[in-house]
């Protein structure tokens, strides 16, 4: 069977990684282990539609470890090829065919994902089976509504089918788990603005700027049920329905405006088009100071795990565009 077969991949790499002693010392889930530098990690293999992480490393070469089962190019009898998806250090996502196997250092990430997709009345992917750390899900039908820094190819109707659908979740019950409260994600805010303005990784007046837009995003809200990491990447779409929406481990209670800022983030001219799905209540104001909120946010980050907030259409570009409002 296919799940065993995959089972069988996960041991094995996590087997020769246990008799790999330059392992030991990366916190990386998935390194190289018989090809130098060993314990290094392994670059993820292009992938633009399925995740913003897959889709920064599409300019990264694929690299190839044959020794393991679980190397890029490795294959087994009856099985499609074996590929990272994205792999940095708190996860990796594998794909062989129609499975993907979401392999996470913290239990807790696939526990909101599970409870989560279990909870959502929009159409999410079928789990597989779980073996922590593994859980394996079925790929969605369709095509991602589109890709960061990349114009969208999808309709007006579909866009306002992804706004309906997140219309949907926002008004479903709350996850009865905990989410970011208004004190944290300014403390964040703050946080990270000191960051880049130490490492100057844009210029001061780009970041007090945005910060100064952000501000608005910063007031009470009343909780709902948020996907929490709606790229744009992680909603699938077949002709105007939408087919799944991927990627729940940031579930929780939340503000609706940060989904929706999420999902068009560097698409800012498709909100009309989503929001004319969703109806009333959105806050296009709060919307646009979300945009710079998550960019600043979550450049850091990006940064630290070798990605690359400075391609074309991503974060750097929001936050360098927001210069030209008044």
């Amino acid at each position: 069977m296919l799940d065993d077969d995959l089972k069988q991949a996960v041991d094995r790499y996590l087997l020769e990684r246990l008799q790999c002693p330059e392992s030991a010392a990366s916190d990386l889930l998935l390194v190289n282990l018989f090809r130098p530098p060993l314990g290094h990690p392994m670059p993820p293999a292009p992938d633009p539609v399925r995740s913003r992480q897959a889709e920064q490393n599409r300019r990264r070469p694929p690299s190839q470890n044959p020794a393991t089962s679980a190397a890029i190019t490795a294959r087994m009898a009856g099985m499609d090829e074996v590929e990272v998806v994205v792999a940095h250090s708190q996860r990796a996502t594998l794909r062989v065919g129609d499975v993907f196997l979401k392999v996470d250092g913290d239990p807790a990430h696939a526990d909101v994902e599970v409870r989560a997709m279990a909870m959502a009345p929009i159409p999410t992917p079928a789990i597989l089976w779980r073996e922590p750390p593994v859980l394996a899900i079925a790929a969605v039908p369709g095509k991602a509504l589109g890709l960061l820094g990349v114009p969208s190819a999808a309709s007006p109707a579909a866009w306002a089918a992804a706004g309906a659908a997140i219309r949907r979740l926002h008004d479903a019950p709350l996850p009865p788990w905990p989410g970011p409260g208004l004190d944290d994600v300014a403390a964040e805010l703050d946080g990270e603005c000191a960051w880049l303005l130490a490492n100057a990784v844009l210029p001061a007046e780009v970041i007090r700027r945005n910060r100064e837009i952000a501000e608005a995003a910063l007031r009470p809200w009343k909780p709902v049920f948020i996907h929490g990491d709606l790229q744009i990447t992680h909603v699938f779409v077949d002709g105007d329905e939408v087919t799944g929406v991927i990627d729940w481990s940031e579930a929780a209670p939340g503000d609706a405006m940060f989904d929706l800022a999420t999902l068009t983030l560097g698409h800012e001219e498709r909100l009309d088009d989503l929001l004319a799905g969703y109806g009333a209540g959105a806050d296009p104001d709060v919307i646009r100071a979300w945009w710079s909120l998550r960019s600043l946010v979550a450049s850091h980050w990006l940064i630290e795990h070798g990605f690359d907030p400075d391609a074309p259409g991503c974060e750097f570009d929001v936050l360098r565009s927001r210069m030209q409002e008044p």
